[in-house]
């Protein structure tokens, strides 16, 4: 298993996903490449109790972790329960997590670190194999600690970024769709002799009745100028 052969994500592979994996890869890579007899890692990040996309730096690593994510057994699910680094110096003698051991030994590893690294609403787990049983002992005081906390900083950063985005579109929606519903709303007051408050819940209702958007009734309301729905509106007045 080569260390630095291949880094790839594992799991979903959407646009919104594109960036935590790239993160994710960083770290598995750099997490290798500063500790030694290291012979490759994982990394995967769980938000509100769902795992998210992952990152290994070999193709074996993967099923190793897929293994404990269907089992619900083994050192990243531990870790994630416990917020405690959870490891096993010797896959040969390990007790627990048969399926995980069985697969790890198989793949020649035989001991591994798991590290995990809380931050409100997420959780980083970065993990470590090695070829040679206790060669990991000090990984989780050395500098991938250093790598872990950064990478989960870097997330919950990265999640508030694309959260003000998707703010700022559906206000920049709501802007831009303002004038036709004011428009809508004029129309309805001359048609129905109401207030303001009034037409708008008769177009919120229609939008609702109908399950479009409020700017698509607006826009159909505009086009007609009215005409010819006097008694649908008057029927959603009351």
């Amino acid at each position: 298993m080569p260390a630095h052969d291949h880094v790839g994500h594992f799991g979903d592979e959407s646009a919104e996903a594109a960036l935590p994996g790239r993160r994710l890869s960083e770290l598995a890579e750099q997490a290798v490449r500063c500790t030694a007899d290291c012979c490759g890692a994982s990394s995967l990040v769980s938000e509100a109790g769902a795992e998210r996309p992952g990152a290994v730096t070999h193709p074996d690593l993967a099923g190793l972790v897929a293994v404990q994510l269907r089992s619900g057994d083994g050192p990243i699910p531990a870790a994630l329960e416990r917020g405690k680094p959870v490891d096993s110096a010797d896959l040969l003698r390990e007790e627990r997590w048969p399926e995980y051991r069985a697969m790890a030994l198989d793949s020649g590893v035989r001991s591994s670190v798991t590290l995990p690294f809380r931050r409100p609403g997420l959780t980083v787990t970065l993990s470590l194999y090695s070829f040679r049983p206790g060669a990991l002992d000090g990984a989780p005081h050395g500098p991938v600690h250093a790598l872990g906390e950064f990478a989960a900083s870097c997330l919950v950063r990265d999640r508030s970024y694309r959260a003000a985005l998707t703010e700022l579109d559906h206000l920049g929606t709501a802007l831009r769709s303002r004038p036709v519903v004011d428009q809508a709303c004029g129309i309805v007051m001359h048609v129905l002799g109401c207030d303001a408050d009034a037409a708008f819940g008769v177009l919120r209702r229609i939008s609702q009745g109908t399950n479009r958007k409020l700017s698509d009734v607006a826009s159909g309301v505009v086009s007609r100028r009215g005409r010819g729905l006097e008694r649908d509106l008057a029927a959603l007045l009351n």
